[in-house]
Order: structure tokens, then C-alpha cells, then sequence
């Protein structure tokens, strides 16, 4: 299937999903995001954005992850996901100006939201119709409290395959003869773990004030290239939601 049909097929089902509740249940609000920058040169990205932790019928959002629940399986439901990320990047903003952009890839595909006693388990198994690369989540997460402070632990690791990370951080023969640089094209996958603390703070009433953030470990195949200079990434961000119920 195409990546366009996939998305408005995506859109139809989330359509479908909203036409059987009468409302959005859960938080939302506005969100700045500020991410380290791996590529040398580059400067660190901020953005603000909208903030959606909840679900309409099916349809759910979790910040970065989108889609619709399918059909039940095990203490959860088999999922139609996508991802949004901010990972592409300008060449011009680089320590290499000759280098060509770097657009974000927009993974899609299926997901699993499973709440147990020992915690909740998420997984995504994705493809990344732009670079013809895959996508990959597990995380594990938590909850406890603090007096009326919610903590969040998470921990996880995500997977993405050659494809996917050459077309962030691969360096083609073109693009070495225009910078200098050696060219590159991610020899494996990349296999990179990752924390996440995640804190929701009261401020009355249906306010909250979340806050986040996440520690990555770039593995061999993201530190090898010869634009990568760092050898992990922080991203944090803060959010001021309003819970809808």
C-alpha cells in the first residue's frame, strides 16, 4: 500500500472512531519540546506544539504516537500507530552547509498498549515509507506518587534499521566530494536504549503541569558517521494540559 493511502486510511479510521463518543477524554494543552542535537554543528531544535494525552472512541494520541486501537489482544489492543519525530535536520544549519537536508521520517504501523500488574508494556513495529527503513519501540512504564505528584519511570529501546539511520546520517559520494566528509551508509541496524522520567504536577482543578525527559544511547551504527558528535541525546519537554473527562 502506499504511504498516502496508508495516511488517509489512517484519517478514515480515526473519522470512524470519533463518530462513536460524544468527546475527547483526557489532557490536553500546549507543549515545548527542546532536543539536543547529535550532528555537528547543528543547533539544538525547540519547538511548540499541541499536547494530546487521551483518546476519542478509538482513537488516541500520546504526545508523539497516534492511531487507533483494532481489535482487543491480551490486557490491551493491537494497535494502528504512526509516529511524529523532529529527527531530520538542514545540511545548511550544519557544520557542513554543502550537506543536503534531512527529512523526519513518519513511521507507520501497528502497536500494542498491554497494562499488566507489573507495569504497562508498549511496543511498535513500523516502516518508514520515505527512507524504505524500520521503526521499533519497547518501553516498559510505571506509576507512583508523591503526595499529589504522579511519577512515570520508564525504560526502553528503540530499533532502527540501516535504511532508516543512512537516511538521517549517511553521507553520500555526492554530498562527500561537496563537504569533505568520507561517505557513509549504516553497515546494521541501530540498537539504542533509553530512560524516561515523566512527572505530572496538580496546578488545580483540571490543570496540570507535565514534565519530561529522556535519556537515548546512540549505539555504533549513529556514532560512526562522520556527522554524528555526540554519542547520546537528551530531549526534555513541558507541558501545561487540561484534563477532559
Amino acid at each position: 500500500m502506499k504511504p498516502q493511502r496508508l495516511v488517509w486510511l489512517l484519517v478514515w479510521l480515526a473519522a470512524g472512531a470519533m463518530a462513536e463518543e460524544d468527546h475527547f477524554k483526557g489532557d490536553l494543552g500546549g507543549l515545548m519540546v527542546h532536543t539536543a542535537s547529535v550532528v555537528a554543528g547543528a543547533p539544538a531544535q525547540t519547538a511548540v506544539l499541541p499536547y494530546i494525552e487521551g483518546e476519542w472512541g478509538r482513537f488516541y494520541g500520546r504526545v508523539d504516537t497516534f492511531g487507533m486501537r483494532l481489535v482487543p489482544l491480551g490486557q490491551g489492543h493491537l494497535e494502528f500507530a504512526t509516529r511524529v519525530n523532529a529527527e531530520g535536520f538542514q545540511g545548511r544549519k550544519t557544520a557542513y552547509p554543502a550537506l543536503g537536508d534531512r527529512r523526519s521520517p513518519l513511521p507507520i504501523g501497528l502497536g500494542t498498549l498491554q497494562m499488566t500488574p507489573a507495569g504497562a508494556f508498549i511496543a511498535y513495529l513500523m516502516h518508514d515509507p520515505q527512507s524504505g527503513g524500520q521503526f521499533a519501540e519497547l518501553n516498559w512504564a510505571a506509576e507512583f506518587s508523591m503526595g499529589s505528584v504522579s511519577f512515570y519511570p520508564q525504560l526502553g529501546a528503540q530499533y532502527r534499521s540501516a535504511a532508516y539511520v543512512s537516511s538521517l546520517y549517511g553521507v553520500t559520494p555526492a554530498e562527500s566530494a561537496a563537504t569533505g566528509l568520507a561517505s557513509y551508509r549504516a553497515a546494521g541496524g541501530s540498537w539504542q536504549p533509553m530512560a524516561t522520567l515523566q512527572t505530572t504536577v496538580p496546578l488545580g482543578g483540571p490543570w496540570s503541569l507535565q514534565a519530561f525527559v529522556r535519556y537515548r544511547r546512540l549505539d555504533h551504527a549513529v556514532q560512526d558517521s562522520p556527522l554524528v558528535r555526540a554519542n547520546s541525546q537528551t530531549t526534555g519537554f513541558l507541558a501545561l494540559t487540561y484534563t477532559l473527562d
